[in-house]
């Protein structure tokens, strides 16, 4: 690898924070043993600003991932992937250089340069001082390097292509460089300020104010949504070449012979650098905001889980999204403030876009419901739930959606009747309501062996469960229905063929499956419950949430899940806890029947002779099955 490319803690993942903690240090060190505190006075502020500038860094990231906000002024219309995320990950890098950077030069000045006392809060030659040494010397100095670096293909290859890697530029994007790039990035922000030190009219604004416009000005050129009026730069037509745009820093990393300044576009100007395209294509952005935009062919109505996997959305931690979800101890401050904010949506809130992919052309997105899953038992939420999964159907029905498919608890039988509800109350539908079940099915039931003679049912009578023992009995399986219901029992047997019902056995207690190795739930089930199970036997599942791995020489099944084809564009985020490019059943179902261009609805119970019909559909469209197992 090439001098200065690299990180020298390329490879120590988290443990590179640690580096952080000699600062740390210092200020307890500090204010416990020393009598003159401006060494832990800086440190304690080097800390404070690093902190600031990764907020910066995530409120725009925030912002930028917002698509129910941002949608109609995005200027790059594709997502950004798996690839780009993982890409992107140490992107904090800079942050943490110019940290040490900093700790070098406090340790490096004299107690006198460096006194609390001398140095004032606010001071406007300063900030004068500061504004001139920003323009002569930052702005001409970077437009020269990176010009420079693009032109030489030996610089560019080995030290710049890293930064332009990044097909979707996003506030992530704008430090992401390599070492030898931010180094120099480092001279120019902290040229101004040390020199305003030297000529002695610093101070602790100009510090903070410089430090994190800075970067806040670096990730605002590297947005993908045009936030400034084309009105402004018509009115004032000046700012043009004082201020850069998003559209205009998005033109060099099409163009990369165009637009190096770095904020102020003067530079390219005089350096006859300067796109014929940039204030035209901001201009169009800007008009384009209210017209009509793409339709979506197929949307996934979700929901939410609880307080605390509501902090998954892919517009709070871009990073935390891409994963699959599990509880963070770093989430917990944050737990008040997601629970007051949902209580503020429950009050006025609809279904708004949470986040979208491409495949082979048809775009593909996903709604949110806002609403968690404790709210879908609370009986006197279900009409104001029902009004919202019925306002998202005739939003998507006047856009011209082809098929919205219902997410787990959108569907639910004592909700809505499995989606019945909308499609009688709205018979000219032209969009699709399919809850998904079939394919859901399909995956259980293709991850039961063949060779299996005997399965243990639970939640038997649920849409679900009826779909399996019926399908299960036709293949000759003995199914061991668990349900204290004789009356519902006996009219799922009367569905069965007359030569298969025998294989359907009603059942009241576990105890009943003490020597059955194939337990398929539908049910939550206690530990102690569990414990009927025989050693070796594999939990299938199809429950929300899933059963605790309690039995230590047991198997346990995720919950019913597709891979998206390999061609699909643009994913990065995971659906809950599904791997990455891995989506629940449902969504895979509703995608399926969207690519077939299936004209009917599917809701209300499963039609068992369509399982294998969905099945075999799903293959031929290039979706997987993801068979895990877990100790």
């Amino acid at each position: 690898m090439t001098t200065l490319s690299a990180w020298p803690w390329e490879n120590y993942s988290n443990l590179k924070y640690l580096l952080y903690a000699p600062l740390a240090a210092q200020v307890m060190y500090s204010l416990a043993y020393e009598e003159d505190y401006w060494r832990a006075f800086w440190c304690l502020n080097i800390l404070i600003i690093c902190g600031l500038k990764g907020l910066v860094h995530v409120l725009w990231s925030t912002y930028n991932n917002m698509i129910f906000l941002t949608r109609t002024l995005r200027i790059n219309p594709k997502g950004v992937d798996f690839k780009q995320i993982d890409h992107e990950w140490n992107w904090d890098n800079y942050i943490l250089l110019q940290a040490i950077l900093a700790s070098m030069v406090c340790y490096m000045s004299t107690p006198s340069m460096m006194i609390i006392s001398t140095i004032p809060l606010w001071n406007t030659k300063g900030l004068i001082v500061l504004l001139v040494l920003h323009v002569t010397f930052s702005e001409p100095l970077y437009y020269f390097l990176h010009r420079s670096v693009h032109r030489n293909n030996y610089l560019f290859t080995n030290y710049h292509s890293f930064h332009h890697s990044s097909p979707v530029p996003n506030p992530m994007t704008a430090n992401n460089a390599t070492l030898l790039e931010s180094l120099l990035l480092c001279v120019v922000a902290g040229v101004p300020l040390i020199g305003s030190f030297l000529l002695g009219v610093g101070s602790i604004s100009l510090i903070y104010g410089y430090a994190i416009t800075f970067d806040f000005l670096r990730c605002l050129g590297h947005c993908n949504v045009e936030i400034f009026s084309h009105k402004l730069f018509a009115t004032l037509s000046i700012l043009r070449y004082l201020i850069y745009t998003p559209t205009y820093h998005s033109l060099h990393h099409q163009d990369m012979e165009t637009n190096f300044c770095l904020f102020m576009p003067i530079f390219d100007v005089l350096g006859s650098t300067l796109n014929p395209n940039s204030w035209e294509l901001q201009k169009k952005i800007r008009l384009a905001a209210g017209e009509p935009k793409r339709v979506p062919e197929f949307v996934f109505l979700a929901h939410g889980v609880d307080v605390m996997s509501a902090m998954h959305a892919p517009f709070l931690f871009r990073s935390f999204a891409s994963m699959p979800y599990t509880k963070r101890f770093f989430l917990l401050p944050m737990w008040p403030g997601t629970f007051m904010l949902m209580l503020v949506v429950w009050l006025w809130s609809k279904a708004f876009l949470c986040s979208f992919y491409t495949l082979r052309n048809h775009l593909c997105q996903t709604w949110l419901v806002p609403r968690l899953g404790f709210h879908y038992f609370l009986p006197f939420a279900k009409q104001g739930i029902n009004n919202l999964i019925e306002d998202a159907i005739l939003r998507a029905d006047k856009l011209g959606v082809k098929v919205i498919s219902l997410a787990a608890l959108n569907k639910n039988e004592a909700l809505n009747g499995g989606g019945t509800l909308f499609v009688n109350k709205h018979p000219d539908l032209r969009v699709r309501v399919v809850h998904g079940n079939t394919l859901t099915a399909a995956v259980i039931l293709n991850e039961v062996p063949k060779d299996v003679k005997e399965v243990f049912l639970t939640g038997a009578t649920s849409k679900l469960g009826r779909a399996i023992a019926l399908y299960l009995c036709r293949r000759g399986v003995r199914v061991l229905m668990l349900t204290l219901s004789t009356e519902r029992f006996q009219k799922i047997q009367k569905e069965a063929p007359a030569e298969f019902q025998n294989y359907l056995v009603q059942v009241t207690k576990y105890n009943a499956a003490q020597h059955c190795k194939t337990w398929i739930v539908g049910k939550w089930l206690t530990p102690r419950e569990q414990s009927w199970a025989p050693e070796g036997t594999h939990f299938h599942q199809f429950v929300v949430p899933p059963i605790l791995n309690f039995r230590r020489k047991c198997t346990y099944g995720d919950l019913a899940a597709m891979r998206l084809p390999k061609d699909v564009q643009g994913v990065g985020t995971c659906e809950y806890t599904m791997e990455r490019g891995v989506v629940h059943a449902c969504h895979a179902g509703g995608l399926v029947h969207m690519l077939e261009g299936w004209e009917h609805h599917e809701v209300g119970a499963i039609d068992v002779d369509r399982i294998d019909i969905v099945w075999e559909a799903a293959m031929r469209n290039g979706l997987s099955s993801v068979s895990s197992l877990s100790e």
